[in-house]
């Protein structure tokens, strides 16, 4: 009587902190307001847009890299991104009219943000980088250096909604209203 109790019981547990362990996943991926970013990025995206000069040129959508991202990714690709906005196109952005760069600026601040939360989650081990998640950083990265800088900054910021649309989808239901 007691092996079924012990079995039932241990079956159970591993249901239990199998589902405490993806939804500690889902929650470390994205705990902020997404929409408010999306409504700072459509306040300037049109200005942004227009001083692109490569308007054939993508560097996020090339190949839909970021469509073919697996569930097991998304945390590593988001960190990822995170990172080339960061680190890459917003400081190779020179923006001259003070509007666009309060919201440039704020875009980049709620970034930082998401960064320190996934940088929590990969010190808990809970945000692993695959082969397919830095292969498709690298695609991103190699269309962003094949521009001069400034070039691929501004279409990187114009491609904003496709990374905040991804997100979106990704992270459905880890936003935080």
């Amino acid at each position: 009587m007691k092996t079924p109790c012990v079995s039932l019981w241990l079956v159970a547990a591993v249901f239990f902190l199998c589902s405490v362990r993806a939804r500690g996943l889902r929650r470390c991926l994205i705990s902020m307001d997404i929409h408010h970013i999306e409504e700072a990025f459509q306040e300037i995206k049109k200005t942004i847009q227009a001083k692109d000069p490569f308007q054939n040129v993508t560097i996020l959508s090339t190949s839909e890299t970021l469509h073919r991202i697996k569930p097991l990714d998304v945390c590593c690709m988001t960190k990822n991104l995170l990172a080339f906005y960061v680190d890459k196109v917003f400081k190779d952005h020179q923006e001259l009219n003070p509007q666009i760069l309060r919201k440039i600026s704020s875009i980049a601040n709620s970034f930082l943000y998401m960064q320190k939360a996934l940088r929590q989650c990969q010190e808990q081990r809970q945000c692993h980088c695959r082969d397919e998640a830095t292969n498709a950083t690298r695609i991103i990265h190699s269309n962003y250096d094949q521009l001069e800088a400034r070039s691929a900054a501004i279409k990187s910021l114009g491609e904003l909604d496709v990374f905040l649309a991804w997100i979106d989808r990704n992270h459905q239901g880890t936003s935080a209203a």
